[in-house]
């Protein structure tokens, strides 16, 4: 469809959080910019009764409705075709880069919302499928329940937005666009049977190294990936299989490991010590490590 004159025209990529404001005339209560997540594009926010103007995105829109208290009756326009639905809590709504979109709402609710560039998508599946033969489908309101689980997993991660949470949004977002591809696309792949074997010997080495040197930094999935050369999604396949692991678990595993030897070796203080091996605070590495080691930090300095 050709954009239309009076259609308001944004860019997430390049506007971030100036994109939604000027759709809503406010921030969202929480988004991926306002953390620091400058490789996502994400917002969570409570929408009170009302609607928005007539637009075009730049960007592929994914909106998760995470917090509904009661049904809301919408009208949808997206490429020109309207129609009057029941959201839920649970439902997803799928609109596809530079389609006019449009919608009005009777009662308010909580949603969390992506903007996902279009080459994203091609760069997340390019090594098992031609990404010029994929093309997203919109999608009116209606239940997915695996979409809704990453829309929790999300929010909550956007919440906590510590030095871990970004690597781990990233593999969630990667996750959902192959959810995405595997079921709302005009061609739908599996891609779980596309890709065979591990990762190279000196790639899988590559990445180690790479996380031991840097780990008290805020890594992220595409920097681990380019390592390799590879997209996230086959990176992250073939480092699973390498390993036993996701990359955001195998880099947990090293902050506990780290914190391990230098609560052996030193007398630093815990807090110290989490900050050191990447956590955001004490508590951040009580956590983990409680979970991954069975005892707190304060006790197994005591073994």
């Amino acid at each position: 469809m050709q954009e239309s004159p009076e259609s308001l025209q944004v860019n997430f990529v390049k506007e971030r959080e100036d994109a939604y404001k000027r759709i809503y005339k406010r921030s969202p209560i929480i988004s991926s910019a306002s953390v620091g997540w400058e490789s996502l594009s994400i917002a969570y926010d409570w929408y009170p009764a009302g609607g928005t103007p007539k637009l075009v995105s730049k960007q592929h829109g994914i909106g998760i409705f995470t917090d509904m208290p009661s049904p809301v009756i919408t009208e949808r326009q997206i490429d020109g075709r309207l129609i009057e639905e029941q959201v839920v809590q649970g439902s997803c709504v799928i609109i596809p880069a530079n389609l006019t979109q449009q919608a009005a709402w009777d009662r308010g609710g909580g949603a969390l919302t992506l903007a996902i560039d279009p080459m994203i998508f091609a760069q997340t599946i390019y090594e098992v499928v031609d990404p010029d033969t994929i093309e997203l489908l919109p999608l009116f309101a209606t239940p997915d329940p695996f979409i809704y689980q990453m829309g929790i997993a999300l929010k909550a991660a956007l919440t906590r937005s510590n030095t871990s949470s970004r690597l781990y949004a990233e593999s969630l977002v990667n996750t959902l666009i192959l959810h995405l591809l595997e079921h709302y696309s005009t061609t739908r792949p599996n891609l779980r049977e596309s890709i065979t074997g591990q990762l190279p010997q000196h790639k899988l080495q590559q990445v180690i190294d790479y996380i031991n040197a840097y780990l008290d930094c805020d890594l992220s999935l595409q920097e681990l990936s380019n390592l390799t050369q590879m997209s996230p999604h086959y990176f992250s396949t073939l480092f699973k299989r390498s390993t036993g692991a996701t990359p955001h678990q195998y880099v947990i595993r090293c902050r506990i490991e780290r914190a391990k030897h230098l609560m052996a070796q030193t007398k630093l203080p815990l807090a110290e010590i989490a900050i050191q091996v990447g956590f955001v605070d004490q508590s951040h590495l009580h956590r983990h490590f409680k979970r991954c080691v069975g005892v707190t930090p304060k006790n197994y300095r005591k073994i």
